[in-house]
């Protein structure tokens, strides 16, 4: 599907594959109530070629949709965003609130026990660890990117308010109504849809993980695997929920998902959230040091927030998806090239260009 207007980001998503830049990948812009582009190339595997229904995983990308699960629960009343995490999850020592959960300021950005690769499918385990744990600040003071456990954190509270995991409430209340391509823990099936994830640079996961001993590298490289090709392209990765980090999505679907919050919460007649709640969860919540990014960040509830006015979230490798209210349009770029940012930097100076 193409907009001739946007003709030149088409190319140069081709002229990426061409130069070797990117290996595989998919990218979706929506602006204007419709899909402008929608263009898949190279491969998911060696000799397999990328398809629209190919979906891979994109890190942190999978942050906000997270965040969205429990969001649709605040719009229905269910919590609220101040109540003490404690109160729906009896046991949880640390004295966080749900909002400081949702803006990485809650004080538990790395898992507190050292796990090894196969406690990615140990959901309850990996609970247990953060509701026991001393936080590494006081919450609320100051934020670090919860770049494993963010998901484990959120998508408990929603088991503990709805009694269904993340995934199943993510397949059943939000990528079902609005018709996204995406999930946690996927079935048998669905993996087999799955890209490859490879690495475009070979020196990426340790300059990714930080330095040993790092806070950093506490928050990434606990469990173990989560860089490691051996796992990510695993059944055991796929088939299990660590929601911070291994969403599999089509760009189709990230696209559509922040076509839906850009119209206010509701998208092709299903309602996910109001439009008060998707104001607040847009909004900057906190503004300074990222102790784990090491720069300064804009965390609104689930996504950080950008000088232009955008909100989304980018994901280890080069994947990115956001909704920039100011242009009018949704972006989603999926790729199984891990690599850095700089793909995503030139399509989107082309499509500023078009616009």
């Amino acid at each position: 599907m193409h907009d001739v207007r946007f003709a030149a980001v088409d190319d140069r998503f081709r002229s990426l594959l061409a130069d070797g830049r990117e290996t595989g990948a998919a990218l979706t812009i929506w602006y204007d109530g419709r899909i402008v582009v929608d263009v898949v190339g190279g491969e998911r595997s060696p000799g397999r070629p990328w398809l629209p229904e190919t979906l891979v995983g994109v890190y942190s990308v999978g942050k906000p949709v997270a965040a969205l699960c429990l969001l649709v629960l605040v719009d229905r009343g269910r919590l609220d965003l101040d109540d003490p995490v404690a109160e729906h999850w009896p046991g949880f020592c640390t004295p966080a609130t749900v909002r400081q959960v949702l803006t990485h300021t809650a004080g538990l950005p790395a898992f507190p026990a050292p796990r090894p690769a196969e406690a990615v499918a140990d959901w309850d385990l990996l609970c247990a660890d953060l509701a026991a744990a001393d936080p590494e600040w006081a919450p609320g003071s100051v934020a670090g990117e919860h770049a494993w456990t963010y998901g484990h954190l959120v998508g408990e509270l929603v088991r503990r308010v709805d009694g269904r995991t993340p995934g199943r409430f993510l397949a059943e209340e939000i990528a079902g109504p609005w018709r996204l391509d995406l999930g946690f823990g996927l079935s048998a099936a669905d993996q087999r849809r799955c890209a490859e994830l490879r690495y475009g640079d070979p020196a990426w996961p340790d300059r990714v993980a930080g330095e040993p001993g790092s806070l950093r590298h506490r928050a990434v490289s606990n469990p173990a695997g989560g860089l490691d090709l051996a796992v990510l392209n695993s059944p055991l990765w796929r088939g299990s929920q660590v929601p911070a980090v291994n969403l599999h999505a089509t760009a189709t679907g990230l696209a559509r998902l922040y076509a839906g919050l850009l119209a206010g919460g509701t998208l092709d007649g299903a309602h996910l959230i109001g439009p008060e709640l998707v104001a607040e969860a847009t909004r900057v919540q906190y503004d300074g040091d990222d102790l784990v990014l090491g720069r300064r960040a804009r965390w609104t509830l689930g996504m950080q927030w950008e000088e232009d006015g955008s909100w989304g979230m980018g994901g280890l490798g080069g994947s990115s998806a956001w909704a920039d209210p100011g242009r009018g349009y949704a972006f989603a770029y999926a790729t199984s090239h891990l690599a850095d940012h700089d793909r995503v930097d030139d399509l989107v100076d082309v499509l500023h260009d078009c616009l």
